[in-house]
């Protein structure tokens, strides 16, 4: 400890793995103590020296990072036994629930490329399944765009602030590792794409299916959204457990999303039914 009662240095653990489907390994690494430090500087520090406690000089770790201001969410993982940004996560806070060491692993939901750094595919495909965009394909000068109330846009714009980053996903129970193992090695696009869409879509993609059906435009084909959100893996297999919004950094609010989306799903039933 120095005189300002801050470490001189501190462990730092993480899970690493060469490759996709190699066995993964526990290293350690001792990183000197700087003030206002966050986990990506770690990385920083272990990558200028990746040499482990016991002496051995090991390839540097690897992890994404963009933005650095918790807004891009490419750095998730799991940091102390909790899923968040690495951006975000500052190391006097982390010492502070447990003295002396970081353990920094990767979300365990998704396939993992190398060390830190996962395929999160299945996350944007589901996006895809719930057509989580507007339908407007040209650049055409369509003149001003519906009008939105107020209230229509403070509902909306907690739901925009969405990066995709994987943490409801990672909390989430329901949201299971998908075994690809029945194609073997040569899977292809339409193999994974077809087991991505029968497990389920995730709260991330209802919530953004629920901000396009909210929206004056995407309306227009809000049907084909609620069609995805009824289809196998889709909210159906929700349990309720609220992780989703409980480790959300956005605070975003998802399980009012799935509330919503469970309504609309049932009147949409409804409806299908007495137009047959």
């Amino acid at each position: 400890m120095t005189t300002s009662g801050k470490p001189a240095s501190f462990e730092v653990r993480i899970l690493r793995q060469d490759a996709p489907g190699e066995p993964s390994r526990w290293e350690r690494f001792r990183v000197p103590y700087e003030t206002d430090m966050n986990v990506i500087s770690v990385l920083q520090k272990i990558a200028a020296n990746p040499r482990t406690i016991d002496g051995r000089d090991v390839a540097p770790v690897a992890w994404e990072s963009n933005c650095l201001e918790e807004v891009c969410g490419a750095c998730t993982m799991v940091i102390n036994g909790r899923v968040r940004q690495a951006c975000s996560a500052l190391v006097d806070q982390l010492l502070a629930d447990r003295p002396g060491e970081i353990e920094l692993r990767p979300m365990s939901k998704f396939p993992v490329y190398r060390d830190l750094v996962v395929d999160r595919q299945r996350l944007f495909r589901s996006l895809v399944r719930v057509r989580a965009w507007l339908p407007i394909d040209d650049y055409s000068d369509r003149g001003p765009g519906p009008r939105q109330s107020q209230a229509e846009q403070e509902q909306a714009y907690p739901l925009t602030e969405c990066m995709s980053c994987g943490c409801c996903l990672e909390a989430c129970p329901q949201f299971q590792k998908v075994d690809l193992s029945e194609y073997g090695e040569g899977t292809s696009d339409e193999q994974r794409n077809a087991a991505f869409d029968r497990s389920f879509l995730g709260a991330h993609a209802i919530s953004q299916a629920m901000l396009f059906n909210g929206h004056p435009i995407g309306k227009t084909s809000a049907a084909e959204r609620l069609d995805a959100l009824m289809a196998e893996g889709g909210i159906q297999v929700c349990g309720n457990a609220q992780n989703c919004v409980a480790v959300c950094p956005k605070e975003i609010p998802l399980t009012t999303s799935i509330a919503r989306a469970g309504r609309a799903t049932t009147i949409h039933t409804i409806k299908k039914f007495f137009d047959h």
